[in-house]
């Protein structure tokens, strides 16, 4: 299925910025309300369901020239347009 990117932002930014995006999206997350991401002149509003699909991923980049490596972890929410609040999850997620 072809992507398409309704909205993109990435730069340096510290610790304390990042965390209260992070709180932002989860006050409105856990609150049912709609997730409005802005940046520039662009914007995007989004309203997840009350039980997306919710992936962790913890990442290690190798450079191919042997330079150091990229570290990440990336949180991503899903759900299908339209869908119902009906999703079901098989295990838990501890984040500390």
């Amino acid at each position: 299925m072809p992507e398409e990117v309704l909205f993109a932002f990435e730069r340096r930014t510290d610790a304390a910025e990042i965390a209260a995006s992070l709180r932002a999206v989860a006050d409105n997350l856990e609150a049912g309300e709609a997730i409005t991401l802005e940046a520039g002149g662009d914007s995007v509003t989004m309203s997840p369901p009350s039980r997306p699909t919710f992936e962790v991923k913890a990442e290690r980049e190798t450079s191919s020239s042997g330079g150091p490596a990229e570290l990440s972890v990336e949180f991503e929410l899903e759900w299908t347009e339209g869908e119902s609040d009906d999703g079901t999850g098989d295990g838990s997620l501890t984040v500390e």
